[in-house]
């Protein structure tokens, strides 16, 4: 097995093999350039994700500074996709992310996890699990996002909530572990922010 495809296999590995410093160095080099980008190079920041990206969808947006292992390698983000200051992407193996997701500051999606076994880390052993977030999905400021987690289309994770399981489609999901508090119904149609009423245009 090539050493880069066992990132990806949740199998223990050493991630201090000189081959991954390498190339994560490499690629750091372009974050570390689309980080200092000006706000006005967007044409600038759009080749830059391009390039570091697995896939980037049409008029996805992050703002810097964005942090990330692995600068994106494995990230594949849908379009319309924005994600607001300080994003961290654990990246080292695959994260989906689907169309029309957004992420509020500082969130933390990781893939990456470490044996319990305190010699094991002192070897640097590692294990990577892929991190999955449906369509439409808002991600609230501060969310931490663990290895192996799915999270289905249309839900909200509130601010602040530690994702260590799966979450379902259409809910709304909180707290430390994070739980379903609630499904998406029809109050959430007709209104918004502390029971103020949605306009009756914007409803379909």
């Amino acid at each position: 097995m090539d050493r880069f495809d066992i990132l990806h296999t949740t199998q223990l590995y050493q991630c201090s093999d000189p081959a991954y410093l390498a190339e994560q160095t490499r690629l750091r080099e372009l974050l570390y350039e689309y980080n200092h980008s000006r706000p006005a190079e967007q044409d600038k920041r759009d080749a830059l994700l391009s390039e570091m990206f697995a896939e980037i969808g049409e008029n996805s947006f992050i703002e810097a500074p964005f942090y990330a292992g692995w600068s994106g390698k494995f990230v594949h983000f849908g379009k319309n996709v924005y994600a607001n200051f300080g994003l961290t992407l654990v990246d080292d193996t695959h994260i989906y992310v689907g169309d029309y997701v957004m992420f509020g500051p500082n969130v933390t999606v990781t893939t990456a996890g470490h044996p319990i076994h305190p010699p094991l880390r002192e070897q640097c052993y590692q294990y990577n699990a892929p991190v999955r977030i449906g369509r439409n999905c808002w991600i609230g400021a501060g969310a931490i996002i663990l290895p192996g987690v799915t999270i289905g289309e249309n839900s909200v994770i509130g601010a602040g909530s530690v994702v260590n399981k799966d979450i379902p489609a259409n809910v709304v999901a909180v707290g430390n572990p994070c739980r379903v508090l609630r499904p998406i119904g029809q109050k959430d149609i007709e209104t918004y922010f502390r029971g103020r009423p949605v306009p009756a245009e914007l409803i379909d």
